[in-house]
């Protein structure tokens, strides 16, 4: 359906447009679009699942009820939220858009491991760790998780094969109590009832019901996620890691002697996951502070703790994690960069959805050349000379990418200085003829700012290692934000550090990787639980000299083992 308002009335959700008519919930105009709100209560306002977020024309909705008092910013409960107004235009998405791009896949990761899953087959009996919880035909399934603090990831796994038979992937509906950690512990702080653990569950289960299997088939589930995001999931109290020393209370609880491990593990109808009701939910171990679950899950992904050589990982998100070190030893830091990397608290800024910039060139004229996601995609190279990314019509903002370009594009033609200034007295950038998608030196100090925590953290590790960035055999970049960029750009403005490209490896979602391995093999698992215990966890703010090299970070310049 995509009409205009005969009314004067128009309603978008998700990019689809209609009639409205005062009087009619927001839910009730997604119904009429055939957008799909998830919700459990049927529109009662009780779950609390039906999310939107309004772009524009909230002055045309009915007061916030009762119901939402626990949102702020531009979110609402669709089902509580009605049309007031006679004419207008209300443009509002809910967080499952189906365009945006979360990175569900790993690349060049070949660390082999046996197929040993939890659950086993004795004649018509499903048995987990050997214990029998179910019985019947059908095949064996499992689920690997990785919740991120923007997106969510899900993996389908044939638990008797390890075939990979489908995946399912959306915005993380916390987002509605803060883009960061901190800002979700604040929120699960200040508001009872476990909402953002209700919310995320209720819009994954909608995930789960949406894969091509019969969820009660599903036995075993494996989450990763960093500390806040995992411990959410299980309805912990995650103050604890909020205020120093920033720990998990699994954490503080293994110190004491009074667990074994940070991992854990329930049944799953404990948190009404319509899968097996006695399968179990797993949660790797953390690594400590701020380093949880996904980047364990990144260390038995890439192999790292299993290698002679030297080699680091950057997992590059709202909070970067970075690991160095080999099977001799193990260093680990948390890097709470922000979200400017992934939109967030950039003007124009967005996540990878379609219609957001993700290349970016200068033409020798000035003007720009960029692509934008769900575009047509030409041949040849936006920083070639061999054809280019031809203009693609109306983009609506830039991802991080595309950030990424454009600040490389105007390094290396000297229209930004090394501080993020512009040339010429400039206080903006405009992308597009209408200055519809603009970059403002604000946002290039948003952008510096994140990137000099990544920078920092990657410095300091290898210095509390004793080794140099020339020591380091491969850079893996994992994560979707990584997977995407252009490293040739990302080394020009000093995100990562100049190095041959044959040794960074762009390698996605490894998280997500270490998660199904997890899953797939009891004897993977194992050896993440005592790898973990051998990680030496170094904390930045805390090294005198993190000041000074994280204001060298914030500079937008080539550093690292290859000359400039």
């Amino acid at each position: 359906m995509n009409v205009s308002g005969a009314t004067g009335l128009r309603i978008a959700i998700d990019g689809h447009v209609a009639e409205a008519q005062p009087g009619q919930s927001l839910f009730e105009c997604a119904e009429g679009l055939g957008v799909r709100v998830p919700t459990s209560c049927v529109k009662q306002g009780k779950c609390r699942e039906c999310l939107v977020e309004v772009e524009a024309g909230a002055e045309l909705l009915s007061a916030p009820a009762p119901q939402e008092s626990h949102l702020g910013g531009r979110f609402r409960l669709s089902c509580r939220a009605r049309i007031e107004a006679g004419a207008g235009e209300i443009r509002c998405h809910t967080l499952r858009r189906g365009t945006l791009r979360v990175e569900t896949e790993s690349l060049g990761l070949d660390v082999a491991f046996p197929l040993e899953p939890a659950v086993t087959r004795a004649g018509d009996t499903v048995l987990l760790d050997g214990v029998p919880i179910a019985t019947g035909p059908g095949p064996l399934l499992g689920l690997a998780i990785d919740v991120g603090t923007t997106t969510v990831a899900v993996r389908l796994h044939d638990l008797g094969t390890g075939a990979r038979l489908a995946t399912q992937s959306f915005e993380n509906p916390q987002r509605f109590g803060g883009s960061e950690v901190m800002a979700r512990i604040r929120y699960d702080g200040e508001h009872p009832g476990r909402l953002l653990q209700r919310t995320l569950l209720g819009y994954l289960g909608r995930a789960i019901e949406a894969l091509p299997c019969d969820p009660h088939r599903i036995f075993e589930v494996v989450v990763v996620g960093n500390p806040t995001m995992r411990d959410l999931f299980f309805g912990l109290d995650v103050g604890s890691i909020g205020v120093l020393p920033y720990r998990s209370h699994t954490e503080e609880e293994l110190r004491d002697g009074r667990r074994e491990s940070t991992a854990l593990a329930t049944v799953a109808k404990r948190l009404r996951l319509p899968v097996h009701p006695e399968a179990r939910v797993y949660g790797l171990p953390l690594i400590g502070s701020h380093v949880g679950a996904d980047a364990a899950a990144c260390l038995l992904a890439t192999g790292l703790a299993e290698r002679e050589a030297l080699c680091a990982v950057l997992d590059i998100g709202t909070n970067t994690e970075v690991l160095v070190g080999n099977r001799h030893r193990l260093l680990a830091a948390s890097c709470p960069a922000g979200p400017a990397f992934e939109g967030g608290g950039v003007a124009c800024g967005m996540p990878a959805l379609d219609g957001a910039i993700e290349r970016v060139a200068l033409r020798p004229d000035g003007s720009f050349a960029v692509q934008v996601i769900g575009a047509g995609r030409p041949g040849g190279s936006p920083h070639g000379t061999g054809g280019g990314f031809m203009p693609a019509p109306e983009p609506v903002g830039i991802c991080g990418s595309g950030l990424v370009d454009l600040l490389s594009e105007l390094s290396r033609t000297g229209r930004m200085n090394a501080q993020g200034r512009f040339d010429h007295d400039e206080h903006r950038i405009d992308l597009d003829a209408s200055g519809r998608v603009f970059v403002a030196e604000a946002d290039v100090n948003e952008l510096a700012q994140a990137k000099g925590a990544n920078v920092a953290g990657l410095r300091l590790v290898l210095e509390a290692f004793g080794a140099s960035l020339d020591q380091v055999e491969t850079l893996y970049l994992a994560g979707g934000f990584a997977r995407h960029l252009d490293p040739t750009a990302a080394m020009r403005i000093g995100l990562i550090p100049q190095l041959p490209l044959a040794r960074v490896a762009q390698v996605g979602n490894a998280a997500l990787e270490g998660a199904s391995q997890a899953l797939l093999s009891l004897s993977r698992r194992r050896f993440l639980e005592d790898a973990v215990k051998r990680v030496e966890h170094v904390r930045l703010e805390s090294a005198p000299s993190f000041f000074d090299v994280f204001v060298d970070g914030c500079q937008f310049e080539p550093w690292g083992a290859v000359p400039a």
